[in-house]
């Protein structure tokens, strides 16, 4: 049975452009970044042993901190690529 508020689903190339944004530290897509892996951080919070509100804080803050560390440039052919190379989607 599936979830009634499951995850939005986004393509690659969304999901690259938000995290290029996000590096360019664009609120906006921080947020969107966070609005779309939020229910992971709250599933992952009820493992780390502090109040649960401090966990998603503190999940959240390593998340925005390992987009914004990225040394990858946006690069459109990368993207490109993912979108149309069979063999990537294979296996995932």
């Amino acid at each position: 049975m599936e979830k009634k508020n499951d995850n939005p689903i986004i393509t690659d190339r969304e999901l690259l452009r938000l995290i290029e944004a996000a590096k360019q530290k664009d609120t906006l897509a921080m947020l969107k970044l966070i609005e779309l892996y939020k229910e992971d951080i709250v599933r992952i919070s009820n493992f780390i042993y502090m109040p649960t509100e401090d966990a998603i804080s503190a999940i959240t803050l390593e998340f925005l901190e390992s987009i914004l560390k990225q040394d990858e440039k946006y690069d459109p052919d990368y993207i490109e690529k993912v979108d149309t190379d069979k063999n990537y989607h294979k296996g995932l």
